[in-house]
């Protein structure tokens, strides 16, 4: 028992770890289409990358391994300290986060591939307060904006809601002029982040992950490789094969305009 405890505790404290769980896409207008897809997510600690480069010989950061996080992968894509573009994105939105973490939810390489439709970063002041949520979406057109929002308020055990208006052109099947709602779950033992997407007649579609907390180590990375193999590559390949679907359902095409990029 005391064991466990103390495992417990370190996993709790440990620089990464990984969430296991199940994305969903749901779609109800113009039609319904629904898919739910078994993903492992990654959780680093922004200020402590060193120390997350040495929790697994099977997991690198800013180096190749079989599991590896890239901060060139998010941010400006310029490979600079990620944790200083997350506060200047907050000091821009008038939050100070000095002397607080700066998590980061998202995909980690898979054999050397990464595809990050959603990253988000969890945004702690040195109260331990979460502060701030940044919205890091990327499209296959090889594009990437952040929404930027201040938590105003985050009522303990119960979900961080938050109102966003749609910026960014990301899927040829889904129109501007929406907002989205988010609903956050911070990490935990669990995680949790939906977001439904709203337009003049109600909701539309909903994202949602859902995952459970595990310790990064050599035994569980090698246990994500015969699990999930090809992770990073199927997040990809579902986006198009999706896509096709939609096509096939008869999803009007909207293609993406210049004067809406962001």
């Amino acid at each position: 028992m005391a064991r466990t405890k103390t495992a417990e505790a370190e996993n709790a404290t440990a620089p990464a770890a990984l969430y296991w769980g199940k994305v969903m896409h749901a779609r109800w207008r113009p039609v319904q289409h629904r898919f739910t897809y078994r993903v492992m997510n990654l959780l680093i600690d922004l200020d402590r990358l060193n120390e997350a480069d040495r929790q697994s010989r099977l997991f690198g950061v800013n180096r190749a391994a079989p599991f590896s996080f890239h901060e060139c992968d998010h941010g400006d894509g310029k490979g600079a300290c990620l944790s200083q573009h997350a506060r200047r994105l907050a000091a821009e939105r008038g939050v100070d986060l000095w002397g607080g973490r700066v998590l980061l939810l998202c995909y980690p390489r898979v054999l050397g591939y990464v595809f990050n439709p959603l990253s988000v970063y969890f945004c702690y002041a040195a109260s331990g307060d979460l502060a701030l949520l940044i919205y890091e979406v990327r499209n296959t057109f090889g594009e990437t904006h952040s929404y930027v929002v201040p938590v105003q308020d985050a009522p303990p055990g119960r979900a961080i809601r938050q109102n966003q208006a749609k910026e960014f052109y990301v899927s040829p099947f889904m129109e501007m002029g929406t907002h989205y709602r988010f609903s956050i779950s911070p990490p935990g033992q669990d995680v949790t982040i939906r977001i439904v997407q709203t337009g003049e007649q109600g909701a539309m579609f909903a994202a949602a992950f859902s995952g459970r907390r595990r310790a990064l180590t050599s035994r569980s990375l090698l246990a994500a490789l015969f699990a999930l193999p090809f992770l990073t590559f199927k997040v990809i390949a579902a986006i198009h094969w999706e896509a096709m679907r939609l096509w096939l359902k008869g999803v009007p095409y909207l293609p993406r305009l210049k004067q809406r990029e962001t």
